[in-house]
């Protein structure tokens, strides 16, 4: 039984929503979120990024920049900017790239649902980066970020969300990226009590996207309880933003590496070793995509080579038997001596939306080193680790399209701002 409870969502007015709404707060360094905030003033980045708004050399995590985050989204709830539906309702939102719709429920997700595991993980978090968005959550009273959420579609809850597509969108627009979004509300009293039902009746759902943005949720919300130990538990601070997605509708890109050197190797030694585990092909200069499981794309030296993972070192353990963990277990951490690729500075990853060129020209920027082109993730292996209970590599997922923040908020306190 899982608990995914309708909110009266905070909103754009409907004129302003496609410049309010911006990709997630970690899509971008300081840099560039100064820059996209200042090419355009009402960006939601000045809010989920309010450093935006001081200089360059200020204490991004000081009190002060979470203070003017929530000043700026009074005022925006000031000047009409935001607006707060009156009841309590689900809202829909669909997302088009490429010709494929994703079609995903907004509602709250329950906390105690996040910590007794019915919401299913498959990534560790960061210390450092839970505590910036507990603080940005709290100061907020607000959750600005939904969670990007998944579970196994439900034909009736389909059904219901197919229904209330055919009416008039609050929100329909294509941002830079071609991505369009569309976003309804789900008013009717009788479609709210249904899903409510439906969601009773699920055993588990797992988070896709957002694992920091979920554990600095939970966070808050565990400060607030401590903050009232008369809590009742239907307080909105017990719940978290949330979008949720049919498994079946999810499409991951390929996370791919790139190392800054070669542990000391020429790129030939580098190779002879590789063959070990792997069939390496002839160099190419055509840039190599896998096209199955198994295979990996090796960049170096000016030239592409194809890898497939001899039948040893495939295996039926969920995290083993990834394609990231393979390249970890037998490459990344014998023999270049990467051990904890999330702290080691000599390798970084470039998601799949980026192109193969980048990883070529990374590597050749850098004059030496490696880039590895990886075959996505599936969802049905996201999956099975999350429901064994275990832990992906860092960097195993990359989802497209992402979901805008700004589009719908999720307040624990009604701002006194706010028009309805």
């Amino acid at each position: 039984m899982t608990v995914i409870r309708p909110f009266q969502g905070v909103r754009p007015a409907k004129e302003l929503a496609s410049s309010i709404a911006a990709l997630p707060y970690d899509v971008y360094n300081r840099e560039e979120a100064k820059e996209v905030v200042e090419q355009n003033p009402l960006s939601f980045l000045k809010i989920d990024r309010a450093e935006t708004q001081f200089p360059d050399d200020a204490d991004m995590y000081s009190q002060s920049v979470y203070d003017r985050a929530r000043d700026t989204l009074d005022s925006m709830a000031a000047d009409g900017s935001f607006i707060q539906d009156e009841a309590k309702c689900y809202y829909i939102y669909a997302l088009t790239m490429d010709g494929h719709t994703q079609t995903g429920l907004v509602g709250c997700a329950s906390i105690d649902d996040y910590l007794e595991n019915r919401i299913k993980k498959h990534e560790n978090t960061r210390e450092d980066k839970e505590l910036d968005r507990t603080r940005h959550v709290d100061t907020l009273s607000a959750q600005t970020g939904p969670i990007f959420l998944a579970y196994h579609a439900v034909p009736e809850l389909n059904q219901i969300l197919d229904a209330v597509k055919m009416t008039l969108p609050l929100y329909d627009f294509t941002s830079e990226d071609s991505v369009r979004h569309q976003v309804w509300k789900i008013g009717s009293h009788d479609n709210i009590e249904r899903i409510a039902h439906i969601f009773e009746e699920v055993d588990n759902i797992y988070i896709a996207d957002g694992h920091h943005r979920a554990a600095s949720a939970v966070k808050a919300g565990l400060k607030r309880r401590g903050e009232f130990p008369a809590y009742t538990g239907d307080e909105e601070f017990n719940y978290f933003l949330s979008v949720l997605f049919p498994a079946e509708e999810l499409h991951i890109y390929d996370y791919n590496r790139v190392v800054s050197d070669l542990n000391g190797y020429t790129f030939d030694a580098f190779l002879d070793m590789v063959r070990s585990g792997f069939e390496v092909s002839e160099p190419q200069t055509e840039a190599v995509r896998p096209s199955q499981k198994g295979e990996i794309g090796l960049y170096g030296n000016g030239f592409w080579y194809s890898l497939h993972a001899k039948p040893f070192l495939f295996s039926e353990d969920p995290v083993n038997g990834l394609d990231v963990s393979i390249l970890q277990n037998v490459v990344l951490g014998p023999l270049l001596g990467i051990r904890d690729p999330k702290t080691d500075s000599r390798i970084r990853f470039v998601g799949g939306i980026r192109g193969l060129e980048a990883l070529a020209e990374a590597v050749d920027d850098a004059g030496d080193g490696a880039a590895f082109a990886m075959y996505p993730t599936s969802m049905d292996e996201l999956l099975r680790v999350a429901d064994a209970g275990k832990l992906m590599p860092p960097k195993s997922t990359w989802f497209e399209p992402k979901l805008r923040s700004g589009l719908l908020i999720h307040r624990f306190e009604r701002s006194e701002h706010l028009a309805t």
